[in-house]
């Protein structure tokens, strides 16, 4: 195991993320260091198997979502389940995810392979999630919950606003396809697995009047429509197809 002290030297930037952003001292180097290592620069063990960040991911999505829940269960005591899923959804959609990691500075820390960094599109988001899994084996839960919320979600996620963001470009553009006469469909195009079939992500692409407009992917064919959605519905609105006014109450 890597003692702290000797590493900080080596790694100016690693230290002073955990310093700086998390604010406490991690023990496991290695552990870290794993969190950060993309798929795309799997290191070769020599055992006859490569690690990566995927598995430390698959872990942190789970226990990000149980604390999202819970500190937005407590945040908002008066509301219902269908507006508690639907801010999870929000906190923790790989597209906010890619925003955090690169607004913290932990895109910096990523080992990947930058010859094909445009194919990669949830690397950020990935590695955050694999961030969470390091610090709750390490640390365990009281500790990663107390970490996210302080330091994290406090400090860099504004949940209000989020609260009044309008989410479901999904049902705004059937809604303008119906008034329009046009014909508003989602297709899954690719299934994509991320080291265990339980990690799957889903390619989606928005179809109008059978032709193709925006896609996105995500680990959920849900909000992949949602995100491919948005997408479409914001470059239809930027090419005046949809009238800006249209947002307006």
């Amino acid at each position: 195991m890597f003692h702290f002290r000797r590493y900080k030297g080596e790694n100016k930037d690693f230290y002073l993320f955990f310093k700086n952003t998390l604010g406490f001292t991690p023990h496991n180097i290695p552990l870290y260091q794993i969190a950060f290592i993309h798929k795309s620069k799997s290191v070769d063990t020599g055992q006859g198997w490569r690690v990566n960040n995927e598995r430390l991911e698959y872990l942190g999505d789970a226990v990000l979502s149980a604390i999202v829940a819970e500190f937005l269960y407590k945040k908002y005591p008066h509301q219902g389940e269908g507006f508690l899923t639907e801010m999870r959804s929000k906190l923790v959609s790989r597209a906010n995810l890619n925003k955090l990691a690169q607004k913290i500075g932990l895109s910096q820390l990523i080992q990947y392979n930058r010859i094909s960094q445009g194919v990669f599109k949830s690397i950020d988001g990935d590695a955050f999630e694999a961030l969470v899994g390091a610090i709750y084996l390490e640390k365990g839960y009281k500790f990663t919950r107390r970490i996210l919320i302080n330091k994290i979600i406090n400090i860099h996620l504004d949940v209000d606003a989020m609260a009044h963001t309008d989410w479901n470009f999904k049902s705004k553009l059937i809604d303008w396809g119906q008034k329009n006469h046009k014909k508003v469909s989602f297709e899954v195009e690719r299934v994509m697995y991320q080291g265990h079939e339980s990690r799957r992500q889903y390619d989606v692409r928005v179809k109008i009047d059978d032709t193709p407009a925006e896609h996105a992917i995500e680990y959920s064919i849900k909000a992949a429509e949602q995100l491919a959605a948005e997408k479409t519905y914001k470059k239809y609105q930027e090419e005046g197809i949809i009238p800006p006014h249209t947002d307006q109450p």
